[in-house]
């Protein structure tokens, strides 16, 4: 058992033992009902790591009469989900003629391999529980989704991985033969550093404990230092090919949008700690400098145009300050749409409409001939009038009267 991680050995074996995800697992919630009676039907769990996914799949092959099966879409193919269904299917091996396959990491099936699955999954041959820390919506096929459940599993509180901490601590299977004195603010205080994650909390207490000298008494003693460097540094949950990728930089935008620098900030650090390319961020403060400041900041978009050159030449590290300047300035100015509602209107319009022909006095007319014709004939040249302003039609007969372009009071 030492050999095996403590993440691994304390894992939960009943539901009674499972600590977290009370929205799906509460006594009076389906799932918890369905699990109980044994009357599982195919799922699919979605999550950020650490969150108990894994652990969940293990309640269940604890307490289902199905033979249970688990495979790793990392490491498996079609190959072993056939060998699943024949010995499924073979009464010698299985009376009942059902059995339950966990796939870890599912999305990382192609769809051949996910189509596989479906005649079985169809048919009742196959219970399926799919784990991922992607959105199923996204990368699972969608005949699988529409014949299973979806559920979604949360972050663990502070409060549940600490509970779990201190089980782990207690637990003969855990650290229970080890003499470990340690104050629950300093579990408490892992906890958080985990930030959802229990494998975290999990692997950080193990290496200050395995690493930890005995003293004089035969304790263990534990401080916040020796969990705080036994820790790794963990990365926000942030994948750049995933669903997290499109939320984030969503939020970003939004921050941005919605003038609040502190928030901007907090998501252009999750993007750059996650490992997002830095010039990514930058044309998305280009759009937004265009999009939603505007015409009521118009030297908006001349900063954030600057700052993508500068990225492009500067590069990470010093890049981050670039990008916090030109975010921050974005944030913090007027919004205007109004160029943005402008010409989605236009456009919108010169798709659908019957939109005329150009007035003739508006149009070029580089030879003679063509003035002959009546090009150019009539135009009024601004500058020969007062203010250089005369009042003309511009747009064409079918179009006058139209209105794109329509100040609001943040312009200036």
């Amino acid at each position: 058992m030492s050999t095996e991680p403590l993440a691994f050995r304390v894992r939960p074996k009943t539901l009674e033992e499972y600590v977290g995800q009370e929205h799906v697992l509460g006594k009076d919630k389906i799932l918890y009902r369905t699990i109980k009676a044994d009357r599982l039907s195919s799922i699919i769990l979605f999550g950020p790591p650490g969150c108990g996914k894994t652990s969940l799949a293990r309640v269940i092959s604890e307490t289902t009469q199905y033979k249970f099966y688990k495979i790793n879409a990392v490491t498996a193919g079609v190959a072993d989900i056939k060998r699943v269904v024949e010995e499924t299917q073979n009464f010698m091996l299985n009376p009942v003629g059902r059995s339950i396959l966990f796939i870890d990491e599912i999305h990382r099936f192609n769809k051949l391999q996910q189509d596989a699955l479906l005649p079985y999954v169809e048919n009742g041959t196959i219970i399926l529980i799919g784990a991922t820390t992607e959105n199923p919506y996204f990368e699972v096929n969608k005949a699988l989704i529409s014949r299973s459940m979806v559920i979604k599993l949360e972050p663990l509180t502070n409060e549940n991985i600490y509970q779990i901490l201190k089980n782990a601590i207690e637990r003969k299977d855990g650290l229970g033969e080890y003499n470990i004195k340690i104050e629950d603010s300093s579990l408490k205080k892992l906890a958080i550093i985990a930030d959802g994650d229990v494998r975290t909390a999990l692997n950080g207490l193990e290496v200050a404990v395995l690493t930890t000298q005995m003293d004089k008494d035969g304790a263990i003693c534990i401080t916040d230092e020796i969990l705080k460097n036994s820790v790794q540094n963990k990365k926000a949950i942030f994948d750049k090919n995933g669903e997290s990728h499109y939320d984030n930089i969503s939020a970003f935008i939004k921050s941005m949008r919605g003038s609040d620098p502190n928030a901007t900030v907090f998501y252009l650090a999750r993007a750059l700690n996650g490992g997002e390319d830095p010039m990514f961020l930058a044309r998305r403060i280009v759009i937004c400098a265009s999009e939603d400041v505007g015409m009521a900041n118009p030297n908006a978009l001349v900063v954030a145009n600057s700052a993508m050159q500068a990225v492009h030449m500067i590069g990470m590290p010093e890049a981050r300050i670039i990008l916090s300047e030109a975010a921050l300035y974005v944030a913090n100015s007027k919004k205007s749409n109004c160029s943005y509602l402008a010409i989605d209107k236009a456009l919108n319009d010169v798709k659908t409409k019957n939109t005329g022909e150009i007035p003739m006095h508006i149009r070029n007319a580089p030879i003679e001939q063509m003035k002959q014709l009546g090009y150019h004939e009539g135009y009024l040249y601004p500058h020969d009038f007062p203010g250089h302003y005369v009042e003309q039609q511009y747009l064409p007969d079918e179009m006058v009267g139209t209105k794109y372009y329509i100040k609001d009071d943040t312009v200036e």
